[in-house]
């Protein structure tokens, strides 16, 4: 049977062109237009993200909750470093049993403040294994994270199957070693927190590199964590190839790229298009090639 991964639309962001100045300004039509296209495209939650939005967040979170939800019902995952802004923002939200809270780190002061709120709202949780000293260094430092968050979280009501793990995916421009690390992190996490979902923000592994190649890292890189039965995975629905992707809709490419992972090189001259570039992205993000922006032409 064909994976699938359930995405969490990107797009509706303070940092985009079309989202953020809508945001700002409080114009409802281009955040209310592209709520129907990201869920026309197959996106199966739709993440609102307003950043740390200092100034207005407890405001602004609630009023793009509200926005969305006059035109959609696609569950919503809300997603500031503003805890009050997360806090007002789930207030608003009708259907919070299906929203997701993006995120709760492993910082003491955001598990104080957030794991009240999700346990009340009985609503999913992004798990993010970022820690007091920032990024975890190796796969064991972020199943001690996830270890931490699942006991405080599980102690208030939380229970894994509530839970989406984010071993953060970091970008290819620091080189593959992290990305294996998150890989690894992935095997072990069924038996660390048996029922629980996981995450990653695609997009994080293609950041710094330029624009028109960043999808084919963010593709490449999801088919790599569907060996490990990625559950969910923040997306850019924007982007058909990657959606199709999600919807279990190229097992093909999906075979060749697990075929790799488990030591099945093929030959590059039997490959073309698609799978060629999968292959190319494939050897970059596993550490197996040197990285530069002409990967795909090499």
């Amino acid at each position: 049977m064909a994976m699938t991964v359930k995405g969490i639309a990107e797009s509706i962001n303070i940092m985009g062109t079309r989202s953020g100045s809508a945001m700002k300004e409080r114009i409802p039509g281009p955040i209310q237009e592209m709520a129907k296209e990201e869920t026309a495209a197959g996106g199966s939650y739709l993440d609102l993200n307003i950043g740390p939005a200092r100034k207005d967040g407890t405001e602004l979170l609630p009023w793009v909750v509200q926005t969305v939800e006059e035109v959609i019902d696609t569950p919503l995952c809300l997603d500031t470093t503003n805890t009050d802004a997360m806090i007002a923002g789930f207030k608003a939200v009708k259907n919070k049993e299906n929203a997701i809270m993006n995120s709760i780190s492993a910082q003491p002061e955001r598990m104080e403040a957030l794991i009240p709120v999700a346990a009340e709202a009985n609503c999913n949780v992004i798990a993010l294994l970022w820690g007091p000293d920032g990024m975890p260094r190796d796969s064991n430092e972020r199943a001690a994270m996830a270890v931490d968050l699942m006991m405080a979280m599980n102690e208030a009501g939380i229970p894994n199957e509530k839970i989406l793990f984010d071993p953060i995916g970091t970008p290819m421009t620091l080189g593959a070693d992290q990305i294996a690390s998150g890989l690894e992190f992935m095997m072990m996490l069924p038996d660390i927190a048996p029922g629980a979902g996981s995450t990653v923000g695609l997009s994080n592994v293609s950041n710094g590199v330029a624009e028109h190649l960043r999808k084919y890292l963010d593709r490449t890189y999801l088919i790599m964590l569907m060996k490990y039965g990625i559950s969910t995975a923040i997306v850019n629905s924007y982007d058909n190839d990657l959606m199709a992707i999600c919807k279990g809709e190229r097992q093909d490419l999906v075979d060749l790229v697990h075929g790799m992972m488990d030591g099945d090189m093929p030959d590059p001259a039997t490959l073309e298009g698609a799978a060629l570039e999968h292959y190319k992205t494939f050897r970059c993000l596993s550490g197996q090639a040197i990285f530069s922006e002409s990967w795909l032409d090499l």
